[in-house]
Order: structure tokens, then C-alpha cells, then sequence
């Protein structure tokens, strides 16, 4: 099993994106300086929009996958802004990377003085993603042919939607990437495979990018035909939109917090080695990426895995190494029932009480995150009892394929510990 993550310098691939968005920015900057500021009033206006939206999300909570929805939908807005009020408006694509690029700059200002740290690459994608829209549709509306495809109806919105289809996508890409890069870099092991990380952006975009993207669509057509005093009004609900997916965010984190705290309590009993719980999780994860999983199947996956050995509690003596495979099925079926009996009682997805309940059942017999857990779990047990190091453990997990173990799976975390070197499980 892998290390935990270690801070670690960048990779290649972060610091690439973040140089191209750097070069992006200070080229629309000069072209600025050079040129002139097209529409000043337009600018500013959107300028201090996205300015605010980073601001107000100061106190985002972790996992949020876009913190400042404000700030995208704005910066979105004017790069495909048109026409203002009926008339026609000349900032380009450059202009609106440097309005963008300058309005994050300024928004970063407060936290740099407290001496906290901002988030450069979400302000690098943004940067590359506002400016791939731009280049999208400015250039076509400025020569006319924005107007010759899509008219003044609604096909003219239509044209919107479809750039605003291929930035999402850009930005999904660029996201996959970044998140595979820093998990790279942060330690030993194998990282999340890129398909699977661009899977779980891609299908994210029915939620939250979604709203962001309509709204930046929306606000460039109500400009277009009423001006800037269009922009307060759609402001609002966005924002009362941010704080209910941050609260959302926040009992979230709170769940994970308090699994995490309940499945440390048969480690601090003595029931399983230290870190066991956070091993097979970690393991089991990434076992369920390499398989094809994503979204709320992995976060049913994770949470199985950290609960999987509370039903230990119920044993008046707990079993050497936490490994109960030694003891009779029976044993093991109740063991696994009562496991399930109190996660039920901890609120959280009945999907994962179900993963926890089967992990004694022959592997057909289970759900496909139980058998993951399940396998997850025997090596890590089986790399506690040095049965000949971890080449060893993942030996005797394919002689366990005829009944505990699912085939697909053993190759799978053989995979997974190709990728990421046969560690040890206790050296995290």
C-alpha cells in the first residue's frame, strides 16, 4: 500500500498550465496597455463582478468544485458579451483575459496581505478557459459571421450554448489534468487514471457547471438587450445559489469528518492497526477508479471502506491484526451484520451500510464496492503478516479467486500497485 500524499512541488503538467495561463494573461495585458481600453464602463462593471465572486468565496468549503460561481459566470458573460443595449461593443478576446486576468488579481490582493495562499490554478484554468471563449466567439462576432450563422433569434442562442459546450469541456479537460498532475506529485503511488478523473468533470457539468454556464449566457443576452442594469438582477439568485451548494459542501465535509472519526474508534479500541481504516479506503478508491467508477459511487466506496471493520466493537476480544478471515463464516456474517447496524444508525447513504453488511458474503453474492472493500481489506491484512511482502499478499488474493475474491478486482489492484510501486501497506 502506498504512503500517504506528501506536499510536493509541482508537476510538470501544473506548472505548464499555469505558465500558459501567466503568458495568456500578460499578453492581454499589453495588448491593453497598447491599445486602449475598449467600453471602459463594460470593463469595469464586469470586472468588479468577478472581483466580488472570488471575494465572496473567501470561506468556500473543501470540495467545493467551483467555489466562485459568481466570479465563472461573470467572467463567462463578457467573454461572450456582443451587443450591449443594442449596440455593438469592440473589447475582444484579449481585453477580456486581461479584465479577468487583472480582476482575480486584485481579488487575491486581500488574502496575499494576510498572508494566506490563493488558489493558482483555479485562477490559471480560468484564465485559459475564459480565454479559449473568447477567442470562440469574439473573432466571429467582431467580422459579422457570429451574426450570419446564428441571426438575432434564437438560433443566435444556440451559438452561444455551443461555445459554451466546448469551453465546458476545455475546462473539464484542463481540470482532469491539474487533479491527476498534483496527485502525481504529491507522493508515491499511482494516481487516479486521467479517464476516469475526466468521466467524474464531464458528468459534474450536469450540476453546478451547468447553472454557471446558463447564467453566463443568460447575463451576455440580458446585456445585449437591456445593458449593465441587467447584471444586479441576475446576481442575486446566483449568490443565493452559492451560499446553499457552500452550506451543501459543508455537511458534507462534516460527514466524511465524523465517518473518519467513527473508524478510528476500533483502531484507538485495539481492534485493527493504526491507519488501517484510511489504507483501505485510499486503496479501495483507486481500485474503484482503475474499474471504472466515479462520482457517488466512489463516495459510497470511500465511506464503506473507512466503516468496514466497526462491527469489530461488538468482539469482547479483539481478533490478532484486526483480520477476521481467521474466524468461522459465522462469526464473520454477524461480525458484518452488526457493522451495518450502526452505520445504519449514523445517518449516512444506506448504499454503504449495504457494502458494509455483505463484506463476509462470497464475492458473487456482493455488490461490486463490496468486493472491492473486501479485497482491499485482505491485503492490507495480508501485508500486516509479512506473507512474503506485497508481491506475496497480491499472490494470495488470485489463489482466493475461485470464491472470496472477484478476478477483475485482484487485476485491478494489481494494477493500481504496478503503477504506484509494491509498497508495503504499513508505511502509511
Amino acid at each position: 500500500m502506498r504512503a500517504p500524499y506528501r506536499s510536493g512541488p509541482p508537476a510538470p503538467a501544473v506548472l505548464a498550465v499555469r505558465g500558459a495561463a501567466l503568458l495568456l494573461a500578460l499578453v492581454g495585458l499589453a495588448h491593453t496597455l497598447v491599445h486602449g481600453l475598449a467600453g471602459p464602463g463594460h470593463a469595469l462593471a464586469f470586472g468588479l463582478l468577478v472581483a466580488a465572486g472570488e471575494l465572496v468565496c473567501r470561506g468556500a468549503a473543501a470540495g467545493e468544485r467551483e467555489p466562485a460561481p459568481l466570479a465563472a459566470a461573470g467572467a463567462l458573460a463578457y467573454a461572450l458579451l456582443g451587443d450591449s443595449a443594442g449596440r455593438p461593443t469592440t473589447h475582444g478576446a484579449l481585453q477580456v483575459v486581461a479584465v479577468v486576468a487583472a480582476a482575480q488579481a486584485l481579488a487575491a490582493l486581500p488574502r496575499l496581505a494576510r498572508g494566506r495562499r490563493t488558489d493558482a490554478d483555479r485562477a490559471a484554468r480560468r484564465t485559459l478557459t475564459v480565454g479559449f471563449a473568447a477567442v470562440c466567439f469574439q473573432p466571429l462576432y467582431t467580422s459579422g459571421q457570429a451574426e450570419r450563422v446564428g441571426g438575432d433569434g434564437p438560433y443566435f442562442a444556440l451559438f452561444l450554448l455551443a461555445v459554451l459546450a466546448l469551453t465546458s469541456l476545455c475546462d473539464a479537460l484542463l481540470t482532469a489534468l491539474l487533479t491527476r498532475s498534483r496527485a502525481r506529485s504529491e507522493g508515491p503511488g499511482a494516481p487516479p487514471p486521467y479517464g476516469s478523473l475526466l468521466v467524474d468533470e464531464v458528468r459534474a457539468l450536469a450540476g453546478t457547471g451547468t447553472a454557471i454556464g446558463a447564467t453566463g449566457v443568460v447575463m451576455a443576452l440580458g446585456v445585449a438587450v437591456a445593458g449593465l442594469w441587467v447584471l444586479p438582477v441576475l446576481c442575486g439568485p446566483l449568490l443565493l445559489t452559492q451560499v446553499s451548494a457552500r452550506r451543501y459542501a459543508a455537511v458534507r465535509t462534516t460527514r466524511r469528518q465524523t465517518i473518519a472519526s467513527l473508524a478510528r474508534a476500533t483502531e484507538i479500541a485495539g481492534y485493527t492497526p493504526p491507519g488501517h481504516a484510511r489504507r483501505v479506503a485510499a486503496l479501495a478508491t483507486a481500485v474503484g477508479r482503475e474499474l471504472g467508477l466515479t462520482g457517488p459511487q466512489l463516495t459510497v466506496l470511500e465511506h464503506a471502506a473507512l466503516m468496514h471493520d466497526i462491527g469489530q466493537l461488538s468482539l469482547l476480544d479483539p481478533v490478532a491484526g484486526g483480520a477476521t478471515a481467521r474466524l468461522p463464516a459465522a462469526e464473520q456474517r454477524r461480525i458484518a451484520l452488526l457493522g451495518g447496524a450502526v452505520v445504519r444508525r449514523t445517518g449516512v447513504d444506506p448504499a454503504v451500510a449495504a457494502v458494509v453488511e455483505q463484506q463476509a458474503d462470497p464475492y458473487r453474492d456482493q455488490l461490486p464496492a463490496a468486493r472491492i472493500v473486501r479485497t482491499a481489506n485482505a491485503y492490507d491484512d495480508l501485508c500486516g503478516e509479512c506473507v512474503g511482502g506485497p508481491l506475496g499478499a497480491l499472490e494470495q488474493l488470485r489463489l482466493g479467486t475461485g470464491h472470496d475474491h472477484q478476478p477483475q478486482v485482484v487485476e485491478a489492484l494489481g494494477r493500481v500497485l504496478a503503477r504506484g510501486g509494491l509498497t508495503p501497506a504499513g508505511a502509511g
